[in-house]
């Protein structure tokens, strides 16, 4: 679903972003999303940003797998009778 994202932005860029999509035969969203994508990934590069690195243990759980799916099951249980 595509949101609506206002900014303030310089008459010239704003130019620009019309040219482009006119030269490209596109639309003014695809090169801004085009150009967002080319600046982030070349951000994460520079900066060696890596999402695994980020979330890292964010998966490990002190639990183990059984014992999540068992409190996870008497948990639904729970809301099940409380909700008859």
């Amino acid at each position: 679903m595509d949101k609506i994202f206002s900014a303030r932005v310089d008459e010239s860029t704003v130019r620009r972003i019309g040219i482009l999509a006119q030269r490209l035969n596109t639309t003014k969203k695809k090169i801004i999303e085009s150009a967002i994508e080319v600046y982030a990934s070349r951000i994460e590069k520079e900066n060696s940003i890596d999402v695994l690195d980020l979330t890292f243990g964010a998966w490990r759980r002190k639990e183990s797998a059984p014992e999540v799916v068992d409190t996870s099951r008497k948990a639904f249980r729970r809301s099940m009778i409380r909700h008859q």
